[in-house]
C-alpha cells in the first residue's frame, strides 16, 4: 500500500470506527456509561437503551452494535461530491450536489436498519441544509447564518483535510468556505480547524506537535482559546505524572473546556443560551478530541476509547480523534477488529470509499501542482521585469 492510500484509509477508517463506538455512548455521562456497561467501554457495545426504537421518539436510532451515525454518512456523501467534481469545493457545491444527495438518494442507514435518505437520519441542525438551500434558496455562502451553532459541519470535514495534505491553511480556508452553507460562528470555525488538523496529521512524518502547531496557527477567537486551555491542562496533567484512574483525564479535559462550552452540564437539557453565536465560545467536541489525541501521543485506540467514555457528544468527539490519529500513524494504528465489525454491521463499502478518495486527492493534487507551476512562472516573469526596470 502506498503512503497516500495508507493515510487516506487510516483517516477514514479511524473516523468511522470512532463514530460507531461513540454512537453507543452519545448523550450520557461517564458515570451512566459505566453503570450501564459494568465499567468503562473497551470496544463495540450494544445500544444504551434496549428499547431504542421507542425510548426517545425524536431519535429512534439503533446506536451501538457497530453502527455508524450521521457523522460517517455525511463524510462519505461529501466524498461523493468530491468524486463528481474532481476539484476543490465551495459552498455552492453543497447546494448543487451535497443537498441533492441528502434528499434524493436512498442508501443503507445503519441506525434505521433500512434504506432511507440521509435527510431522514440527520438531526435538526443538519436538516437546516435542505431547508435553507433547497427550499429557501439562500445564498450558499451565507446559508449557515441562523442555524443552531453545533459541530454538525465539523464532523464531516475530514475529506477537506485529505485534499490538502501538507497544507493545513489551505484545508482551513476550503472548509470555512464549504461550512458557510451549513454553519456560522464557532460552528463554522471548528470545521476549518478540524480540516487543518487532518491535513497536518496525514502529512508524511507528521507528529502530534505538528498537529498542535497547525490548529493553533489557524484557529481564532473562542475556538483558539478553548484548544489552548485543553492543551495546557493536558500538558500539566502529564507533567504531574498522570493518574492511575482512567477517568481522570476526561475530567481534566472537561474542566478545561467547560468555560467555552455553552451547552452546560446537562447535555440533553442545554442552557437557554446554548449554541448561540459568540466570539468567545467554542463547540466542545473539537478541543476535547484534540486533548485526547495529545494526551495519548496520537494512539488511536486510547484516544478513541477516552472519547467514547467521555460521553456527551461522544460519536463526534471519537470521529475527530480517530481521523487525526489515523492520519498520524496510518492504517496499522486502527484496530482491525473494530474495522471488520463496523464495516460488516454498517454495510459500509469502506474500501470503495477509500479508493475514490485517493483518486480525488491525486487528481486535485495534480491540478494544484500545475497551477502552482504556472503561477511561479508568472511571478518569476513579473519579478524579472521589476528587477530590470
Amino acid at each position: 500500500m502506498d503512503v497516500l492510500h495508507d493515510r487516506v484509509a487510516a483517516v477514514l477508517a479511524g473516523a468511522a470506527v470512532g463514530d460507531a463506538l461513540g454512537g453507543a455512548t452519545e448523550g450520557w455521562t461517564p458515570e451512566q456509561i459505566e453503570e450501564r456497561h459494568g465499567g468503562r467501554v473497551e470496544g463495540i457495545v450494544g445500544p444504551f437503551l434496549p428499547d431504542w426504537r421507542t425510548a426517545r421518539p425524536i431519535a429512534p436510532y439503533h446506536k451501538g452494535d457497530g453502527h455508524v451515525t450521521d457523522d460517517t454518512l455525511m463524510t462519505h456523501a461529501l466524498i461523493e461530491v468530491y468524486a463528481k467534481q474532481r476539484r476543490h469545493l465551495d459552498a455552492y457545491d453543497v447546494a448543487s450536489d451535497l443537498v441533492p444527495l441528502m434528499m434524493g438518494e436512498r442508501r443503507w442507514i445503519p441506525e434505521l436498519e433500512d434504506e432511507a435518505l440521509i435527510l431522514q437520519r440527520v438531526f435538526l441542525a443538519e436538516k437546516w441544509l435542505v431547508m435553507k438551500l433547497h427550499y429557501g434558496h439562500a445564498d450558499p455562502r451565507e446559508a449557515g447564518v441562523g442555524n443552531v451553532v453545533n459541530c454538525g459541519a465539523t464532523m464531516y470535514m475530514a475529506p477537506v483535510g485529505l485534499v490538502h495534505i501538507g497544507d493545513p491553511r489551505g484545508a482551513y480556508a476550503e472548509a470555512i468556505d464549504i461550512a458557510g452553507a451549513h454553519q456560522w460562528s464557532y460552528g463554522r470555525e471548528a470545521a476549518g480547524v478540524f480540516a487543518a488538523a487532518v491535513a497536518a496529521s496525514a502529512t508524511p512524518g507528521a507528529t502530534v506537535d505538528d498537529v498542535r502547531r497547525a490548529v493553533l496557527d489557524v484557529a481564532h477567537d473562542g475556538t483558539a482559546a478553548a484548544i489552548r486551555a485543553v492543551f495546557e491542562a493536558v500538558d500539566a496533567f502529564r507533567a504531574a505524572g498522570g493518574s492511575d484512574d482512567p477517568r481522570e483525564l476526561g475530567r481534566v479535559v472537561r474542566d478545561a473546556v467547560r468555560p467555552f462550552d455553552t451547552v452546560g452540564e446537562a447535555y440533553r437539557s442545554p442552557a437557554m443560551d446554548a449554541r448561540l453565536p459568540s466570539r468567545t465560545k467554542a463547540i466542545e467536541e473539537l478541543p476535547v478530541a484534540l486533548g485526547f489525541v495529545v494526551a495519548h501521543d496520537g494512539d488511536l485506540r486510547a484516544a478513541v476509547l477516552d472519547a467514547v467514555n467521555y460521553g456527551r457528544d461522544a460519536d463526534s468527539i471519537a470521529t475527530m480523534a480517530g481521523a487525526i490519529c489515523g492520519g498520524l500513524h496510518g492504517s496499522a494504528a486502527v484496530p482491525e477488529e473494530w474495522v471488520r465489525e463496523v464495516v460488516t454491521a454498517s454495510r459500509l463499502d469502506l474500501d470503495g470509499v477509500v479508493t475514490t478518495m485517493v483518486e480525488v486527492v491525486r487528481d486535485v493534487a495534480r491540478a494544484d501542482a500545475e497551477c502552482a507551476a504556472a503561477r511561479a512562472e508568472s511571478l518569476s516573469s513579473l519579478l524579472s521585469v521589476g528587477a530590470g526596470a
